[in-house]
Order: structure tokens, then C-alpha cells, then sequence
């Protein structure tokens, strides 16, 4: 299994705004990529960096995420959704990382 984490550092105050943002992408992301296997999960910050805010995605391997990331980012919800989150981010990065059992 790989777990791809995608960091945003938000901007001063922003994480009620783009919650709802990150929610809604998640729902894109389902309909998006319906049949495929892989889940997801939303975490904030409760120490470190303030306004940390992070996205989970869970597949069973790299090559999935190679096949069906372009379906995501191709999406045009997801394109109207990603300018909506763009203004609210400060920076960000991915980690894709093996989950050993």
C-alpha cells in the first residue's frame, strides 16, 4: 500500500475556509476515481506548525496513483475547486510514502 500525505501550510486564520474546500475535493476525487481502491482522510494541526492542514490518500500501489492522478487533475470541479483553495494556501508539499505491515 502507498500513502500519498499532501502538506499545506495555510495562510494566518485560513483553515475554516478551506475545510469545506478539502472536503468537497475529496468528494471530486471519489466520483472522479469511482471503482478505484483507495481512501482518504483530513487532519489539522494540534501542535507544530500553526495552520497545518493535510491530506491523506491510500492505494494500493504507486502505479494506481500514476494511472488515475491525471483523471483527478483533469477534472474541471476539481480544477474550479483547486483556484477556490489556491489563494488560501501559503506553501505545501507531498510525501509518498510505503505503508509496511
Amino acid at each position: 500500500m502507498i500513502l500519498i500525505r499532501n502538506v499545506f501550510k495555510l495562510k494566518f486564520g485560513k483553515t475554516k475556509e478551506a475545510l469545506p474546500l478539502v472536503k468537497e475535493a475529496v468528494a471530486i476525487q471519489k466520483r472522479a476515481l469511482a471503482g478505484v481502491d483507495f481512501s482518504t482522510r483530513i487532519l489539522t494541526d494540534v501542535t507544530g506548525p500553526f495552520y497545518t492542514l493535510v491530506l491523506e490518500l491510500t492505494i494500493p500501489n504507486l502505479s494506481s496513483w500514476e494511472t488515475n492522478a491525471p483523471k483527478i487533475f483533469a477534472d474541471k470541479d476539481f480544477q474550479a475547486n483547486y483556484a477556490k483553495m489556491s489563494p488560501l494556501v501559503e506553501t505545501g508539499y507531498r510525501e509518498i510514502l510505503n505503508i509496511v505491515e
